[in-house]
């Protein structure tokens, strides 16, 4: 492979990169439904399932936690609540905000309606929630 040859490719690449990253930031400023006004952002999620219980790591940095709502109806699980923008000073100037803010909502499908929610909390910066089986 010649040095030109090897510039596109690593330039090809490159942009490459930077769109699916544009993409991925533009999935979490979309609509939360089609008949809903404001935008929304959906919160990243890890699940880990044991025999006993379902673990669920829900990322929320500077969301306070009395703005974080979890409602378990049957076998679907919602998140929702609202990151308020900070205390900004008078006449401030935004010249970059990449870090969502206003309502968010995040719906998971659980894989049995025999769930109840059994541990609630927050560690750095991310809901934990845990979920007992019932059989």
């Amino acid at each position: 492979m010649t040095r030109r040859q090897l510039d596109a490719w690593f330039w090809t690449e490159a942009c490459s990169f930077i769109e699916r990253a544009e993409r991925l930031h533009r999935s979490f400023f979309q609509p939360l439904h089609e008949n809903e006004v404001e935008i929304g952002w959906a919160p990243p999620v890890d699940v880990f399932e044991s025999d006993e219980d379902l673990l669920i790591i829900v990322a929320l940095p500077g969301v306070a936690p009395a703005d974080i709502r979890a409602e378990l109806n049957g076998d679907v699980l919602t998140i929702f609540g609202r990151r308020s923008l900070p205390d900004l000073p008078k006449g401030a100037y935004v010249h970059r905000m990449e870090i969502p803010h206003g309502r968010f909502l995040r719906r998971l499908r659980m894989p049995s309606p025999h769930m109840a929610l059994k541990e609630r909390g927050i560690e750095n910066g991310c809901l934990i929630l845990r979920l007992a089986k019932r059989y």
